[in-house]
């Protein structure tokens, strides 16, 4: 494995995150086996939400926090981990968003499920268009001050909206956010245009999730080919399939085959080695489902990919307004 600091703050993760959105694992037992994996195979950045649960089933909500909580026992100081905040956790007004009493609420819950009595980086998990900022800053400023988190983060933001929490944070004189966390692979490259420039401008940490685009760059999935049964784009993702093999994805995605069979490595590691290839990404999120599927994108690190290859995925890829995430 490989780390480095996330941005310019002192901490240092593991190049790759493991996601504990556990789209596909339905079993707590396999989950909290899957984390212990990550952990013994050098994973040490580990990304939650307050509404991740099995299947990404609402239902479930706050189990993936319970399954972490589980896994880290005896090793939490040897770990950095992330939880979220801002999505609907019921049905009630004040149960969603980002004011302060949303925020001082959550975060207990979190603290409680996990069982440990601080995260690393809290993350918000989107935009509150309905919160004044100064508030949510506020209530993030005083979690950090009160020990139950050391740094805070943005999701799903995009550049001018983290721009403006940066600029709030410092005129009220409290904790910034130390890093984003987007979408970021060869099927979704939005990030390039404006958040790239923030975080070379600030010094932010990048956390890329969905690197393998709901696993069609993991090879499995291959245009004029029918998804595998029982797999996500053969369920739940069934109607949108077609239409997205049919497009660039496709043509991309064997292009993505292609320079993975000239090298000897598998399609997912390809993805990620291209995602790390650049220097604004602090890391890529796996979000494996299985221990099979985490030690194939294991594989990506360790290795560069050739800058020819790279050149070749960069412009295949080049697509505008592709966004399959």
């Amino acid at each position: 494995m490989e780390y480095t600091n996330f941005g310019k703050a002192g901490v240092k993760v593991s190049r790759i995150a493991l996601g504990l959105g556990l789209r596909g694992q339905p079993d707590q037992a396999e989950a909290q086996r899957l984390v212990e994996t990550a952990i013994d195979r050098g994973i040490t950045f580990l990304d939650c939400a307050n509404i991740y649960g099995p299947m990404d089933d609402r239902a479930n909500i706050g189990q993936s926090e319970t399954v972490l909580g589980r896994a880290i026992k005896g090793k939490r100081d040897d770990l950095v981990i992330t939880s979220k905040v801002h999505s609907p956790v019921g049905s009630g007004p004040n149960d969603r968003g980002l004011s302060r009493y949303h925020i001082l609420r959550e975060i207990e819950g979190t603290l409680r499920r996990m069982d440990t009595d601080h995260i690393d980086i809290y993350l918000v998990h989107g935009y509150d268009n309905e919160t004044p900022l100064e508030e949510t800053v506020r209530a993030l400023d005083d979690v950090v001050r009160s020990g139950k988190a050391r740094y805070v983060g943005a999701c799903n933001h995009t550049a001018w909206q983290a721009c403006r929490a940066l600029w709030v944070a410092d005129a009220l004189g409290a904790t910034p956010i130390v890093g984003v966390q987007n979408p970021y692979s060869l099927l979704y490259r939005r990030l390039e245009s404006e958040m790239f420039g923030l975080i070379d401008d600030q010094g932010l940490g990048a956390m890329a999730y969905s690197p393998l685009a709901v696993g069609l760059l993991t090879g499995v999935y291959r245009k004029g080919q029918p998804a595998p049964p029982g797999t996500i784009w053969a369920t739940r993702r069934a109607d949108n399939y077609s239409n997205t093999m049919n497009g660039p994805s496709g043509d991309i995605i064997e292009t993505l085959v292609e320079v993975a069979n000239e090298l000897g490595k598998s399609p997912a590691q390809v993805a990620f080695a291209w995602l790390l290839s650049h220097p604004q990404i602090t890391c890529g999120i796996s979000g494996a489902d299985t221990v099979e599927q985490l030690d194939d994108v294991l594989g990506s690190v360790g290795w560069n990919l050739p800058q020819a290859l790279r050149e070749k995925l960069d412009v295949f890829s080049n697509v505008p307004d592709l966004a399959v995430v």
